[in-house]
Parts: structure tokens; C-alpha cells; sequence
């Protein structure tokens, strides 16, 4: 009867206290009288409109905790960052995310890391173009093509694969840096549950 008359699944649940599921199985194939089609019409699609409309929450709302990153935030990203996807070895990092990178370069500068102390290398397949790769990572990630020095050529095609490799960043006389970064990871892996 609730459905007949326009009801949504998710209101027929709340009225008769039913999971949805049952409520889908005892409605299924209930006719919608002609003066409520409409009505149901205009309900459907709640759930797309509820999950923008919580994208849309969540974006203000990681906005105003990210509007005034401090240092001390910084370096923690660059350590998460790091611990994910830097060597254990030195201060070096490959990853085919131009964003990624590009945050993890910014957040060098809060340790006084300038451009010209990083090498970045690419690694690409045979079939593309060596200019125009070290051109995207430049822009992509901002940073000089002057710091570009090597590039890896890879057998193969890049059917399926990176359309622009992958970049590696390696900081030159990092020694203190990577003490420091790694004793970052080591401080928040003890970090209370």
C-alpha cells in the first residue's frame, strides 16, 4: 500500500521498522498508482544526491583543517610520505604520482632543501618521447629541468603502464634530512592507540 502510493523503499523501512532489503523484497513488483509515479520520481536518486552532497561536506571540511598547514604538519606528511614510498637507504623517492611528488617537494622546503640539492630522474618505456617526459614532470611537479639528469629507458611499450613513468627524487647531501625523517616514521610509529 506504502508503495503504491509513491513511498521510497528508505521511507517504508523508517514507517514499518524493516531493513530495506526486506522491504525490497516484499515491494517488488508493486504497481505505482499513475498519480504517484511522479512523486516516487522525484525521490529516486536520493542516495546519488546524498553521497554528492557528503563529498561536498567532506571537501569544506578537509579545506578549513588544511587552509594553515604549520612546519610541524609538513614534516609529518613529508615522514607518511615518505615511510609509504621512500627508499630506507637515503633520501630518495620514485612514485608515478606528479601530486604526490609535488607535496613531498614542497614539504622538503620546510627543511631548507632548495632545487638545486634534487636530482630527479625518470624511468620510461621505449616508446615515448625523452623531451616531452622530462617536459610533463617538470610542470607537473614544478621543479626546474635543470634538475632533470637521467632518464631510464625501459624494453617495451607503455601499453597499460604510466603515461609518463614514474619520477625519482634523490637529495643530494641528505644525511641529516633522512636521520630526521626516519626518526619522524619511527616517533609516529609508537604513537598511542
Amino acid at each position: 500500500m506504502l508503495r503504491s502510493k509513491g513511498h521510497s523503499i528508505l521511507e517504508i523501512s523508517k514507517i514499518v521498522g524493516k531493513s530495506k532489503s526486506i522491504v525490497s523484497k516484499y515491494i517488488f513488483g508493486v504497481k505505482i498508482l499513475p498519480q504517484y509515479k511522479n512523486l516516487l520520481k522525484e525521490k529516486q536518486g536520493g542516495s546519488r544526491i546524498r553521497s554528492l552532497k557528503e563529498w561536498s561536506n567532506a571537501r569544506l571540511e578537509a579545506e578549513s583543517f588544511i587552509s594553515n598547514i604549520s612546519k610541524k604538519e609538513k614534516l609529518l606528511i613529508l615522514a607518511s610520505l615518505y615511510w609509504g614510498e621512500g627508499t630506507k637507504s637515503e633520501l630518495n623517492i620514485i612514485n608515478g604520482d606528479p601530486s604526490m611528488l609535488r607535496v613531498f617537494l614542497s614539504c622538503l622546503k620546510e627543511l631548507d632543501i632548495v632545487n638545486s640539492q634534487i636530482k630527479a630522474s625518470i624511468r620510461i618505456y621505449e616508446d615515448l618521447n625523452h623531451k616531452d617526459v622530462i617536459k610533463f614532470w617538470s610542470n607537473a611537479i614544478q621543479l626546474p629541468m635543470e634538475c632533470f639528469k637521467n632518464v631510464n629507458v625501459l624494453k617495451g611499450k607503455k601499453t597499460g603502464k604510466l603515461p609518463y613513468g614514474m619520477c625519482r627524487l634523490r637529495v643530494e647531501k641528505s644525511s641529516k634530512y633522512f636521520k630526521l625523517i626516519m626518526s619522524l616514521i619511527e616517533r609516529i610509529k609508537i604513537l598511542p592507540s
